[in-house]
């Protein structure tokens, strides 16, 4: 839920939605590479056949991201966290489609539970933004793609969560590269980025975005092929609810 916050922070900020997403792959892959380099854990080789095969893990993640940063524009927070707990239900039904077997009862029930609270809060929300609503919409389903396809090359291939989340940003930069320069945030974004960065108080907001960005990323491949997609989603919902209690009761003391 953090991790909302700041990318709301600076988004409000810096416009420049994918500049922002390239930086933070980059970043990714640079910290993995000096921690490797340093010691700090093994990564096997680069494989060009495992590249190909995490490809669209790279492509699915980058438009979640992507469409996720797009959505904050337009929708506030507590919003785009309900529409997000759409995903448990996207994975859900995908799981079921995929011939992966039924979940429990208690399961199925408590996903469908919190669709519905999504609804309801949807009803209520009177700043309604069809373009938030529906770039938050398209990043559930690309978010519910890339998680299954990790919870499978975990399984089918090995690879740890650091590994993956390698591969991702390696593949991710060219093509991140490619859309900045396609739709002519580059390199205009750059000297806006360089303006910013003049503010302390927007640095430390960017550094943060960017550190975040690589912890839970790490915790999210790393759940995801410990335990399952519908795992990480569902720790995900209660990771929001616990923190909605917190402030609930942050604001009443």
């Amino acid at each position: 839920m953090a991790m909302v916050f700041v990318n709301k922070a600076v988004i409000m900020q810096y416009v420049h939605s994918m500049t922002l997403l390239t930086l933070q792959q980059l970043a990714t892959a640079l910290f993995i590479h000096f921690g490797q380099v340093l010691g700090m854990y093994k990564r096997k080789d680069l494989s060009m056949a495992t590249a190909k095969k995490l490809l669209p893990v790279s492509i699915f993640y980058n438009a979640n991201v992507a469409f996720a940063l797009a959505s904050l524009k337009g929708v506030n927070i507590p919003m785009y966290i309900a529409i997000k707990r759409l995903t448990p239900l996207a994975v859900l039904v995908s799981g079921f489609l995929r011939g992966k077997g039924k979940p429990s009862t208690q399961v199925s029930l408590s996903v469908v539970c919190t669709a519905l609270g999504v609804l309801v809060a949807a009803l209520g929300d009177f700043s309604f933004d069809l373009y938030g609503y529906s770039m938050a919409l398209i990043s559930v389903f690309f978010q519910t793609m890339y998680l299954i396809l990790v919870e499978k090359s975990g399984a089918d291939d090995g690879l740890s969560s650091m590994e993956l989340m390698f591969y991702n940003s390696i593949l991710s930069i060219p093509f991140l590269f490619f859309i900045i320069v396609a739709t002519g945030e580059f390199p205009h974004s750059l000297s806006v980025l360089s303006e910013k960065t003049a503010s302390a108080s927007f640095s430390v907001i960017l550094l943060i975005s960017l550190v975040m960005g690589i912890v839970l990323n790490y915790t999210m491949f790393w759940c995801t092929i410990v335990n399952s997609a519908l795992t990480t989603t569902i720790v995900g919902v209660l990771k929001g609810v616990g923190s909605t209690v917190c402030l609930s009761v942050y604001d009443v003391l």
